[in-house]
């Protein structure tokens, strides 16, 4: 498959100034408008699939009736993280 180019970009002097300040040893700006659009893509697709189960968990407890407090979800996550803790230094 051939490669595409991005349309060119047209930003004030201060933010392209940003970007070249944050570029690591050796990384072109292109590089990391690249990394940035592939991260950003990749954030996105995450959000999306996060707000469709949000939505799938939501008319779930609708049908089924069944919901949970604020406290319960809390206490299970922390018991999660406790469970991973464990994990990790053992």
């Amino acid at each position: 498959m051939k490669t595409a180019s991005i349309p060119s970009l047209r930003v004030n002097p201060a933010l392209w100034h940003a970007a070249e300040s944050v570029l690591e040893e050796g990384e072109s700006l292109s590089h990391f408008v690249e990394q940035s659009l592939r991260a950003n893509i990749e954030r996105r697709k995450m959000q999306r699939d996060f707000i469709v189960w949000g939505f799938a968990a939501r008319d779930e407890a609708r049908s089924s009736g069944a919901y949970f407090s604020s406290e319960e979800v809390l206490l299970e996550l922390d018991e999660m993280l406790t469970q991973a803790e464990t994990r990790t230094h053992t």
